[in-house]
């Protein structure tokens, strides 16, 4: 899974965090499908999953700071949207710490993140492109 360019929304910061996240999420998954034994993979697993719940709280931070600055009227959705996620993001790091971090609940969350990244990316993110682009370009 790979960024492509239509991802862009042309608000550079914002750009540059997703094509970072889509990176770092396909890596994730790369190296929970890849073959060896799982111990040997677990602390590179670590090392993805503490960086994803890091990135994400910082990445949503300057998103929803930029959509303030702009006055985005779907800044409320977008807030609640990203709370879900790290919400989400937290309960399943949760779960690993708790019930141990089996390969399928790894797996299962490496694809909660690899689909969420794509909808938010692809969809909701790309409605603020739009109204930047309607708000006659870079605000």
């Amino acid at each position: 899974m790979m960024w492509k360019d239509k991802y862009k929304i042309g608000v550079p910061l914002i750009d540059q965090q997703h094509e970072e996240l889509f990176k770092r999420v396909s890596d994730f998954i790369k190296t929970v499908r890849q073959e060896g034994i799982w111990e040997t993979k677990l602390a590179k697993v670590k090392e993805n999953m503490a960086f994803m719940q890091e990135y994400v709280v910082v990445h949503f931070a300057d998103e929803e700071a930029y959509q303030e600055k702009i006055q985005y009227p779907d800044l409320e959705n977008h807030k609640q949207v990203h709370a879900k996620f790290k919400d989400a993001v937290n309960g399943y790091v949760l779960r690993l710490e708790q019930e141990g971090y089996s390969e399928e609940l790894v797996q299962e969350f490496s694809g909660k993140l690899m689909a969420w990244l794509i909808m938010h990316v692809a969809a909701m993110d790309q409605k603020l492109g739009e109204y930047v682009v309607s708000q006659g370009g870079q605000l």
